[in-house]
């Protein structure tokens, strides 16, 4: 690893607070393709990720999931879902890692990120899924509001020595 990839990663926090300013359409596909890059088992994808730029969707979002209050503000939302037909056993997984991606992606770019989580809540699937016409074989795992911060946190590290096991529990 380089540095400066250390430095990403201790960077990326979860950022609410947005300017007005567009998120441009080369910076949007740098994080999708920053997203497809992720590790999945079987190197089976099961990915989809749906784009959301129109406030009035945006706003419904906002609306529907209990802590995207953000999203009213955020220029930007990615959903990921997650397609069942390809992977019913590790989807979740793959992307999460995807998600992951993606988040890095973002901080790497100067944008602030936050994940909002949606499955396995059946009352945030439901209304999700119904906002955005996602089909029963997909399902939203997450929503990414994404936007230029308008608000800055430190990097940091939450390294725990007490979290670390060597060898056995």
């Amino acid at each position: 690893m380089t540095k400066e990839l250390i430095k990403t990663i201790f960077a990326r926090r979860s950022i609410r607070e947005y300017t007005a300013e567009v998120i441009s359409e080369k910076a949007i596909k740098t994080m999708l393709e920053a997203a497809m890059a992720a590790p999945s088992a079987s190197n089976r994808k099961p990915w989809h990720f749906i784009v959301v730029t129109d406030r009035q969707f945006l706003d419904n979002l906002a609306r529907v999931h209990p802590y995207g209050k953000m999203l009213s503000k955020a220029p930007l939302c990615i959903v990921v879902c997650g397609d069942t037909t390809i992977s019913a056993r590790y989807w979740v997984q793959d992307c999460s890692a995807a998600t992951e991606n993606l988040l890095l992606a973002a901080a790497a770019l100067g944008l602030g990120a936050v994940w909002l989580g949606v499955y396995p809540r059946g009352e945030r699937v439901g209304p999700i899924r119904k906002v955005l016409n996602i089909p029963e074989t997909i399902v939203p795992l997450n929503l990414i509001s994404i936007g230029h911060p308008a608000e800055e946190k430190e990097p940091r590290t939450q390294y725990d020595e007490q979290r670390v096991r060597r060898q056995q529990w």
